[in-house]
């Protein structure tokens, strides 16, 4: 990693010394002394390359890296830019790998793909994603979208807002990312375009699901002969298969007593289980993109944009599970350790488990994910200078999800084991269990102490309607010296979510403990991976039907927290001048202005009061607040010699609570001996995210072919969001309504214990990014024509800490860092591209960090991650123009090519969590351009 860092920062110091080279050496060959005539003729030069740059058409990589640097130079704000090669040929699976690969973005993966992503060390809660500049809904239970629902190749491009203005509705505190389709009428003529490719996964073939998968996308772009109307339409299918290894142990790692583990010392690190797995299954997703353009006059354009995409995910999980803390299903002889192994950090590494009890499960999961929204702008243009703007738009998000799991055991009688135990911080744990579990006629679905099964069907849906009017208006005579346009507008959103999640125990039916039947086997799955070897897979879904019972549901004290909807209304008033003038001799642009926002939060929900008589304990409750923020914003742009940009930025910024932070469900009691209440859930009584802004950024632009930046960010945060155990909580509003049971003799109080996230003050996050983008031609000479690179090194810290009872025990009891907040970020991108032929790499690294995930309840649950190296290579060629393949591209593409296995920890790295592989991915296509 230490090189790495020394490398990327090799790149960028080096690039900036020649380029400074560069400039001295011109310099050195104009006398000093040089005339007027002399700079004017030089000024007319440089100007007419300027022209030049504009009118030669770049196609290709560099076609796209010449628009993003083209976006992030003409920017009032500090912007970073992702533009299409072509029509539907950003190269990425999803927008996210796209996305990720721009300075201060790290990824986070999900089942392998690149799912949530961090801005500035920040985490996916803290940014806002906007389609064509309007915000989006999620599918997940918060805010932050799923990138991989929406494909690459129905994107023209995406850009990442780092300092807000004041017009920009919709804004993050750490950033605003803005994903953008087509706009028909910015095409010349009519395309075609369409490609397809062919994927294989290298961990092969397992159970029912193949290695094999596949994408198709196709595209059109259309004009009327007056130009007057211009419509697009997009269409991508993948099919991407699930194959995953893992190896888990359980949480929590804990310190045991005397005697807690026969044979283990008191007092070392111990995990009180461990399984290994084989996931298989596939992703299905068909999205969908349109766009109506009209320009019936020079004073009216109305564009229309719609956009659906829907996937699907089954998969189940082929599992060996062991518990190790002596809870073998109170069978005897009790669970003991021989040979045990301990560190020189205290955590138990190894050793012989004896009279273990194992399970080997299916796990099955099926999701279905519906993503729809629509928005119809109108631009109107008015002689005297006026521009009126409006905008409605609509998106709505649906999750509906089955999971289900069976356990089967060795039976009857109890088959005890010994399990050979090697626990490994950097690889996968071996477990070598003496008994052979392949055989399914010997694996019995039973209702033993551990339960036949559990299943979940959680279900999400997420709804926003909003409408813009914007009005930009010519400033006064006498302000023109300082302001070119005056703009205001205002928004108004109204946002509804709601998640609800039965659950239930599975139980085999009235024939009694069981085994499958062969009809419902798909075979065998391999563990070697752990040192199990085989065991058997089977239809879960399957099994449930012919021989279980399964009634969710969601009336029990557990389940109440689950089931909320929170509503949102927010009302946005704006002010903004545009700047556009000259400072001594210093071209000035950027704007000014301020954003008042209104928010009005509220949460219906259930209350569970376990103090009540049986039957009566769950009654509705609902509560929220309003709250206004004013926040003001600067960003300047000096245009310095050579080429050169300085950019600095002033704003207040927020980020409204997570949803499932704002719901009003909560378990909640009364102590009947002490008369004092207690309750744990959700707070809808937030305050958002806050924090005062300073940006300033150095740029060197080389026409739209390349440049270097430095930048530095700092972020004082006013008031933050975590969980808390919060004594002296004002209880009133939960206690309305409330009866005393019968035999209650002491007063009720009216304050008591909350644990709820509440709002923290202070604290600090400050970094620094350094980017270059070059094509090393422009550095070395011609004979480096077509090679290029593109290397970024971000470096955060932050002062905020945290305490987070609900992580406790994957994260420990102490301050932690804030999720998402990696210190250190790499991307680099070395490409190639001459005569149709076009080559690159990229690798993007994280630090640690911690990560959010769903736990087996299905709440989020924080826990550290190793960071991660992911490599992804590209090779394609395009016929040319004088070929009789004109427009045919040829692709070979493999992601993931160090097959970088995912990690996480409890604490301390060798306290192990999760080591998953999902395996390296080949993708071999074409695509045709007419």
């Amino acid at each position: 990693m230490v090189q790495l860092k020394r490398n990327l920062l090799s790149v960028a110091l080096a690039s900036a010394t020649m380029m400074l080279a560069m400039q001295v050496h011109a310099q050195d060959a104009q006398p000093a002394d040089a005339s007027s005539q002399d700079a004017g003729a030089k000024a007319k030069k440089k100007a007419e390359d300027a022209k030049s740059l504009d009118t030669v058409v770049v196609t290709g990589i560099r076609g796209g890296i010449e628009r993003a640097i083209d976006i992030k130079k003409q920017s009032t704000s500090i912007v970073e830019a992702i533009s299409a090669e072509d029509i539907g040929k950003l190269p990425d699976v999803s927008i996210a790998e796209s996305i990720a690969r721009l300075p201060g973005v790290a990824a986070q993966r999900v089942a392998g793909r690149a799912q949530v992503l961090s801005v500035r060390g920040l985490s996916p809660d803290f940014s806002t994603t906007l389609l064509n500049g309007r915000e989006l809904v999620s599918t997940g239970d918060n805010r932050s979208v799923e990138f991989d629902q929406y494909p690459s190749e129905l994107m023209a491009g995406v850009t990442l807002y780092k300092t807000p203005d004041a017009a920009l509705v919709g804004q993050g505190l750490s950033g605003t990312m803005d994903m953008r389709t087509v706009r028909p009428l910015d095409y010349d003529k009519a395309v075609v375009a369409i490609s397809g490719r062919w994927q294989r996964n290298s961990l092969g073939s397992a159970a029912n699901e193949g290695a094999d998968g596949n994408r198709f996308n196709i595209s059109y772009i259309g004009q009327s002969a007056d130009r007057k109307l211009g419509f697009s339409i997009g269409y991508s299918h993948s099919d991407t298969p699930i194959q995953e290894n893992q190896v888990g142990l359980y949480e929590p790692w804990q310190a045991i007593g005397a005697g807690w583990r026969p044979g283990v010392p008191a007092g070392t690190y111990y995990s009180d289980g461990i399984k290994a797995l084989r996931r298989t299954g596939y992703t299905k997703r068909d999205g969908v993109m349109a766009s109506l353009e009209a320009r019936p006059s020079d004073a009216w354009i109305s564009t229309l944009d719609v956009f659906h995409s829907q996937a699907t995910q089954e998969n189940t999980a082929n599992q060996f599970e062991v518990n190790l803390s002596g809870w073998n299903g109170g069978y005897s002889p009790g669970l003991n350790v021989s040979g045990a192994t301990v560190n020189g950090n205290g955590t138990f590494t190894g050793g012989t488990v004896q009279n273990v009890y194992p399970l080997v499960r299916g796990m099955y999961n099926h999701r279905k994910d519906t993503i729809e929204a629509a928005g119809w702008r109108n631009e109107f243009f008015f002689a005297n200078g006026i521009k009126l703007t409006a905008d409605a738009s609509w998106s709505r998000a649906k999750r509906d999800e089955l999971n289900l799991e069976n356990n089967a055991q060795i039976a009857p009688p109890p088959a005890l084991d010994s399990l050979n135990l090697s626990i490994s911080q950097s690889g996968f744990s071996q477990m070598v269990p003496t008994r052979d579990y392949s055989d399914a006629s010997k694996l019995f679905l039973r209702n033993t102490i551990y339960g036949s099964g559990y299943g979940k069907v959680p279900k999400v849906d997420d709804e926003l309607k909003s409408f813009r009017l914007d009005a930009d208006f010519p400033v006064p005579a006498a302000l023109r010296n300082a302001f070119s346009a005056l703009r205001v507008g205002v928004n108004y959103s109204d946002r509804s979510k709601q998640k609800w999640q039965p659950e239930g125990n599975i139980n085999v039916g009235a024939q009694g403990d069981t085994t499958i039947s062969s009809d419902l086997q798909y075979g065998l799955v391999d563990l070697g991976f752990a040192g199990i070897g085989m065991i058997p897979s089977w239809n879960v879904p399957g099994a449930v039907a012919k021989y279980m019972t399964f009634n969710p549901v969601d009336n029990q004290p557990w389940l109440i927290p689950k089931a909320w909807t929170v509503n949102e209304k927010i009302s946005t008033g704006f002010v903004q001048a545009n700047i556009d003038t000259v400072w001594g001799s210093v071209p000035v642009r950027g704007n000014i202005g301020v954003q008042i926002q209104h928010t009005d939060q509220s949460s219906d929900s259930r209350v569970w009061d376990n103090s009540q008589p049986a039957g009566h304990e769950i009654r509705p409750y609902s509560n929220g607040k309003t709250y206004t923020d004013v926040l003001p914003s600067l960003n300047l742009a000096f245009s310095l010699a050579d080429d050169q940009t300085l950019r600095v930025a002033l704003a207040r910024q927020v980020a409204r609570a997570r949803v499932d932070q704002l719901r009003a469900s909560v378990d909640f009691g009364v102590d009947t001996t002490t008369g004092k209440p207690g309750a744990g859930g959700g707070n809808p009584l937030l305050d958002p995210w806050r924090a005062n802004a300073f940006d300033i950024s150095w740029e060197k632009y080389f026409g739209s072919k390349a440049y270097i930046s430095a930048a530095y960010f700092y972020k004082q945060l006013t008031s933050y969001i975590y969980t808390q155990n919060r004594d002296g909580y004002d209880f009133t509003a939960l206690l309305q309504g409330w009866v005393p049971p019968a035999g209650m003799t002491v007063p009720v109080q009216t304050t008591g214990t909350m644990s709820a996230p509440f709002n923290g003050k202070g604290g600090k996050l400050q970094g620094i990014e350094l980017t270059a983008s070059l094509p090393l031609d422009l550095v070395f000479g011609n004979a480096w024509q077509g090679f290029g690179v593109v290397a970024s090194a971000s470096f955060n810290d932050s002062s905020i800490k945290i305490l987070d009872p609900d992580s406790a025990s994957s994260v420990g009891n102490g301050p932690i860092a804030l999720p998402g907040l990696s210190k250190r970020v790499y991307n680099f991108t070395a490409y190639y591209e001459r005569d149709g032929f076009e080559f690159r790499i990229n690798n993007r690294r994280r630090s640690d960090f911690i990560g959010e995930i769903g736990n087996f309840d299905g709440n989020r649950t924080l826990r550290y991650v190793v960071g991660e190296n992911i490599t992804d290579a590209q090779v394609s060629y395009t016929f040319g123009d004088s070929s009789t393949f004109k427009g045919l591209s040829l692709l070979l593409q493999a992601s993931n090519l160090g097959d970088e296995a995912y990690r996480t920890y409890a604490g301390s790295k060798d306290r192990p969590l999760e080591y998953i592989k999902w395996g390296r991915t080949l993708l071999l296509g074409a695509s045709y351009k007419f």
